[in-house]
């Protein structure tokens, strides 16, 4: 059995759900009706990090709000897929224009809509407070909860495992 920290190394892409994953999994509602999502600074700065040492960041959601995408626009992300309701086909539009290999991608996830995907990727991860049964098939559980720094804590372990982390870059917010 692979050890899962020897997986990392092959990783190249990251892709995040929103909800539970980028965002608490809790918030409150606005004058529509609609949650209030949430951002992690720390997960930003790991975000951007990456993108500044060129791994492919990808964004697949459910979700359509506009704030949220004007959020990970500003960061750089350059693929966002909102307003999902199967995520398997988003993904397969994301390693095309990639050129990545499932194996090469990490996806992060909390809840049942993000099964199939999981189980399509390379290494399926979650938050703490995911569901049973994403737990199950993800090959790491980080010890944060979502939007309190999950997305932080695998994307530091997958760059320290390729160490990239601390780089030149690393010091200062550099625009793409």
């Amino acid at each position: 059995m692979t050890f899962f920290k020897d997986k990392l190394k092959q990783i190249k892409a990251f892709v995040f759900d929103i909800d539970g994953v980028l965002s608490c999994d809790t918030s409150p509602l606005n004058e529509e009706g609609d949650p209030v999502r949430t951002a992690n600074v720390k997960d930003g700065y790991a975000l951007r990090n990456a993108l500044n040492m060129n791994y492919q960041i990808g964004i697949i959601t459910g979700g359509a709000i506009d704030r949220v995408r004007l959020r990970y626009e500003k960061l750089g992300v350059p693929h966002i897929y909102m307003g999902v309701r199967d995520k398997v086909q988003p993904l397969s539009d994301f390693m095309e224009k990639t050129g990545l290999k499932a194996d090469e991608v990490l996806y992060m996830g909390d809840d049942l809509i993000d099964y199939q995907i999981m189980s399509l990727v390379g290494f399926p991860c979650c938050p703490l407070d995911a569901v049973h049964e994403i737990k199950e098939i993800s090959l790491y559980i980080s010890d944060k909860k979502g939007g309190e720094g999950c997305v932080r804590d695998v994307i530091e372990q997958v760059m320290r495992a390729q160490d990239t982390w601390i780089n030149e870059k690393s010091y200062y917010w550099r625009s793409i």
